[in-house]
């Protein structure tokens, strides 16, 4: 069987060994150099030039070049040459202090880095250390927001609601529930600049209160449509008044399944008798702190943000009536969300999670 040219051997040493696992494990060192030391220690291993290929997503040729260097001048040889032109005046190991600085300590006196408080610490320019920030996409001055779930049937209510949206029962409806609290009618104290060529909408950064309404909604996961309807206050007596509402509008040979968040009105004991004695009604609760696996709150925000943030509105009753025009509108375009997430990739997504609050991920 032809096996192509030989390589020649590659062994390392325990030192060697020791310093390219520390290599490919940092976050801190450039991305090329991360990759060349686990080119070596994959090679080292006894993997292919063509399993190394295809992990790193380089071509073959590119992975010999850099392993033949590796022989030759050991681990010097994994650091780019010289190229021509001006010399660099910010070596690799001034890149690495800064990032690690920045990914593992804060500022003396404050919560996250600024480019200048960075530049300051590290004795580099503001443009140096703003282009090392974009080439490693490092962004002190950014977080995003997570909440881990403590429910103890996580798995199980994620694969019941994820299975309701991708493979829905047949003759039966797949309805998303829950309520939007507190809407404030709030009016402008003064009037609306309205936009114009080269300039933007204009509003007061004050405002007048005239009350507070709670938007009640039903979506159809299969249609897109949305049954509303706006309370004075969101009880347990206005979310059953509610569920008689959408037992009218559902025809009578269907199913319900009801989506629904934990909170305490859902659970009390008259909706729980007024359930029971209904068959086709069957309650599926999304688990806690995860109202992101309810599809109405994703309705709730194109509400929000097209018809309600920055409305201005006399009463209540007016923001009412603007809440109905929009639904209104609403239905006669509607198209479903589109949801594409199984439950096993949830899962996965969260086990990736975890593992970087438990600082396991590399």
């Amino acid at each position: 069987m032809l096996t192509g040219r030989p390589k020649t051997s590659l062994e390392l040493s325990a030192e060697e060994e020791a310093e390219l696992r520390c290599f490919s494990s940092s976050r801190s060192l450039p991305h090329a150099l991360v990759a060349r030391a686990k080119l070596v220690l994959w090679s080292a291993e006894g993997k292919t030039n063509t399993e190394i290929a295809s992990q790193l997503k380089w071509t073959k040729a590119t992975v010999g070049k850099w392993r033949q260097r590796f022989i030759e001048r050991r681990l010097s040889g994994l650091y780019d040459e010289l190229r021509p032109g001006r010399p660099r005046s910010v070596s690799d190991e001034k890149v690495a202090l800064l990032l690690r600085r920045t990914l593992k300590n804060k500022p003396p006196a404050g919560s996250h880095w600024s480019v200048r408080q960075a530049a300051d610490s590290n004795g580099l320019s503001k443009s140096t250390v703003h282009r090392v920030f974009r080439a490693f996409a490092v962004q002190p001055h950014r977080s995003k927001n997570f909440k881990l779930s403590s429910d103890p049937f996580f798995i199980e209510k994620v694969r019941d609601v994820v299975g309701l949206y991708l493979n829905p029962p047949d003759h039966a409806i797949v309805l998303s529930v829950d309520e939007k609290s507190q809407i404030q009618a709030l009016d402008r104290t003064q009037p609306v600049l309205p936009m114009g060529l080269g300039y933007v909408e204009g509003v007061t950064h004050d405002y007048v209160r005239h009350g507070t309404t709670t938007l009640f909604a039903a979506l159809d996961i299969a249609s897109g449509t949305v049954l509303t309807e706006c309370k004075a206050r969101h009880r347990h007596q206005e979310f059953l008044a509610f569920l008689k509402r959408i037992d009218q509008a559902v025809p009578a040979g269907l199913e319900v399944h009801l989506i629904v968040d934990n909170y305490a009105t859902h659970k009390h004991a008259n909706v729980r008798l007024w359930l029971a004695q209904r068959p086709r009604f069957h309650i599926h609760y999304t688990p806690t702190y995860s109202s992101w696996l309810n599809q109405v709150e994703r309705w709730f925000g194109l509400i929000t943000q097209q018809a309600i943030r920055r409305g201005s509105f006399r009463s209540v009753k007016h923001l009412i009536d603007r809440i109905d025009h929009f639904v209104q509108h609403y239905n006669r375009n509607c198209r479903p969300f589109a949801w594409t997430a199984t439950a096993d990739s949830i899962l996965q997504k969260l086990a990736r999670l975890c593992s970087r609050i438990s600082g396991t991920a590399h």
